[in-house]
C-alpha cells in the first residue's frame, strides 16, 4: 500500500463514511511521504557526463603515457565512486546509485582497456566473472535495484560473450549470479527484479545447451527445475515471475512446434529437440515429483496442470503438433479459469493472451494450406477482434461483480 494511493482513495472513503478526516490523516501519518532523488534528469546528465568522460579518454588514448592511464583509470573509478556516496549520504539514493553504476562501468572499461594496453591475451572470462563479482558486493554495500539490473546485464553479457567467443559456458559465472543476486532478492523481494533474474537464467539455460551442442529438450531441466523450486516459497506474489518464465518458455516450444512440425520431416525434430529418452524422462520425474511435493504441503494441487506444458509429445513419430495444440488450449484455458477463481488480474490477463494466441495457432495450422489468402487474414483477424472482445468483456464483469463484493460490508 502506498502513500500516493491513500491520497487517491482516501477523500472517496470519507465522503462514504466509512472513515473521518481525522482518521484519513492518522492512516496518512503512517505512510510519511519518503525522500526521493533529484529526478530522471540529474540521472541521465551524470551518466552523460560520465560518458563524454570515458570517449574523451578514449580518443586521445593512444598519446597517454600507459602509467597516466592507469592513473586516469583509478581516478575515474574511485571518482564516480566518491561522488555517488557523497550523494547518497545526502539522501540522493538514485543519483548516487547511478555515479557508483558509472564506477562500476569504469571498472570493466579499466578491465579491457589494460588488457590492450599490456596485449593481454585472454583465453576465458575470468576477469569478467571478478568484474560481475564487484557488482553484486555493490548491490550488497548500496542496496540498489539499478546496481542489480546492471550487474545481471553484465553476468549476462559475459556469458553471451564466452559462448560465442570461446564456445564455454560459465558455471562459475551462473553460480555466483543466482547465489548472490538471488539470495539479495530472498532478503528484498522485488516483482522487477524477480522477472529479470528469471529472463537472465532462461537465456543462459539456453546458452548452456546451446554451447554443449545437447538436444534442445535438455534446456528445460533447468527452468523445470526452477519452478519447482519456487514451489517450495509460501509466499506466491513475489515469486510468481520465476515460475511464468519457464511456463512462457515452454509454452513458446510447444507453440513452435505446432506452427512448423511436419511428419514429412520428423526425423530432423527429433534429432534437434530430442534428448536421450531414459534421462530426460527420469529427470523430468523427479522434478515433477518435487513440485507436486511442494504443492501438496502449501495446499496448493490446483496448480499441478502447469505441467501440462511439460508433456514430451516431440518424441511422437506423428501426430506432435496435434497434441500440443491440445496442451496449448488446455493450459490457457485453466489459466483463465484460475486467475478469475484467484481474483488474479496478472493470470487473467496471461491466460487471454495465450488463449488468443491458441486460437490464431489452430486457424493458421488448419486453414493457410488451403484458403485464399486474403480471406485467412481478414477471417483471422475477425477471430481474433471477436474473441478479444468477447474476453474483455467477460474480464469487465468480473470486476465489477468483485467491486460489488467488496462494498458489500459496507452497506
Amino acid at each position: 500500500m502506498s502513500r500516493k494511493w491513500l491520497q487517491q482513495e482516501g477523500p472517496s472513503w470519507t465522503r462514504q463514511g466509512i472513515i473521518t478526516p481525522e482518521q484519513l490523516q492518522r492512516i496518512l501519518a503512517c505512510y510519511p511521504e519518503k525522500k526521493r532523488a533529484i529526478g530522471i534528469i540529474p540521472i541521465l546528465g551524470s551518466i552523460l557526463v560520465g560518458l563524454g568522460i570515458l570517449s574523451f579518454v578514449a580518443a586521445n588514448w593512444g598519446q597517454i603515457p600507459q602509467l597516466m592511464r592507469l592513473i586516469i583509470i583509478a581516478v575515474i573509478m574511485i571518482g564516480f565512486y566518491g561522488t555517488g556516496e557523497m550523494f547518497r549520504r545526502r539522501d540522493h539514493d538514485k543519483l548516487g546509485a547511478a555515479l557508483i553504476g558509472l564506477g562500476l562501468l569504469t571498472f570493466g572499461a579499466g578491465i579491457v582497456l589494460t588488457g590492450q594496453m599490456f596485449h593481454l591475451q585472454a583465453y576465458d572470462v575470468t576477469s569478467f566473472i571478478v568484474w560481475g563479482t564487484i557488482g553484486v558486493l555493490l548491490t550488497y554495500l548500496i542496496k540498489s535495484r539499478y546496481l542489480f539490473l546492471l550487474t545481471l546485464l553484465i553476468f549476462t553479457g559475459l556469458q553471451w560473450y564466452n559462448s560465442t567467443e570461446f564456445s564455454h559456458f560459465s558455471y562459475v559465472a551462473l553460480a555466483i549470479m543466482m547465489l548472490g543476486l538471488g539470495y539479495y532478492w530472498l532478503k528484498r523481494p522485488n516483482t522487477l527484479l524477480a522477472w529479470c533474474l528469471a529472463a537472465s537464467f532462461t537465456i543462459q539455460s539456453i546458452l548452456l545447451v546451446t554451447v554443449n551442442d545437447w538436444a534442445f529438450s535438455w534446456f528445460f531441466i533447468p527452468i523445470w527445475l526452477l519452478y519447482s523450486l519456487m514451489d517450495w516459497a509460501k509466499e506466491r506474489k513475489s515469486v510468481y515471475p520465476f515460475q511464468a518464465i519457464p511456463l512462457v518458455a515452454a509454452f513458446i516450444h510447444n507453440l513452435f512446434i505446432v506452427l512448423f512440425w511436419n511428419d514429412s520431416n520428423d526425423s530432423s525434430f527429433l534429432k534437434d529437440l530430442s534428448a536421450q529418452p531414459l534421462w530426460f524422462g527420469l529427470a523430468l520425474a523427479v522434478l515433477f515429483a518435487l513440485s507436486v511435493a511442494a504443492k501438496y504441503r502449501n495446499h496448493r494441487l490446483m496448480s499441478s496442470p502447469d505441467w501440462l506444458l511439460a508433456l514430451p509429445f516431440f518424441y511422437l513419430a506423428h501426430g506432435a503438433d496435434a497434441a500440443y495444440l491440445i496442451v496449448l488450449f488446455a493450459f490457457s484455458l485453466y489459466l483463465l479459469w484460475r486467475g478469475y477463481a484467484e481474483e488474479w488480474a496478472v493470470k487473467i490477463n496471461l491466460g487471454t493472451l495465450l488463449f488468443l494466441t491458441s486460437t490464431m495457432a489452430a486457424y493458421g495450422k488448419l486453414a493457410w494450406d488451403f484458403m485464399d489468402k486474403s480471406i485467412f487474414f481478414i477471417l483471422g483477424g475477425i477471430i481474433l477482434l471477436a474473441l478479444s472482445w468477447f474476453l474483455n468483456r467477460r474480464k469487465k464483469q468480473f470486476l465489477v461483480e468483485l467491486h460489488e463484493e467488496e462494498e458489500k460490508p459496507h452497506e
